[in-house]
């Protein structure tokens, strides 16, 4: 009776999958956040790259910088609220943009910062 447990083998592929799955999770969950980051950085680069081009061009619609920042925030797609300031500077028409990414683990918090800048002639 005691060699047929020492050569029983049930389970440990279950045994197996207890060990690894915990660091198997962290790398899904890891890589969605990094997708949601890049998601969240494209959207902010994307907008500011759009209200300065309607700064510069459509001055029925973004004639102020107020008007500007309102369809830049209306622009943006990704996680958060960002703040923009658009102005006008020696390159043309600019619009900056910051915004704060936050990351969960449970545990511990971080805050990544995003930003971008777009200007337009």
């Amino acid at each position: 009776m005691m060699r047929a447990i020492g050569r029983c083998d049930k389970g440990g592929v279950a045994v197996e999958f207890a060990l690894i799955s915990p660091a198997l999770i962290m790398l899904i969950v890891g890589t969605l956040y990094v997708g949601l980051a890049m998601y969240a950085a494209t959207g902010l680069h994307n907008a500011a790259e759009a209200a300065a081009r309607c700064y510069s061009v459509n001055s029925s619609r973004c004639g102020t910088a107020a008007a500007t920042q309102t369809y830049a925030l209306n622009y943006y797609y990704g996680t958060g609220t960002p703040t923009f300031i658009a102005s006008i500077a020696a390159c043309g028409h600019q619009v900056s943009a910051t915004s704060n990414f936050v990351l969960s683990a449970g545990i511990k918090t971080w805050s990544i910062p995003l930003s971008a800048t777009a200007c337009f002639p």
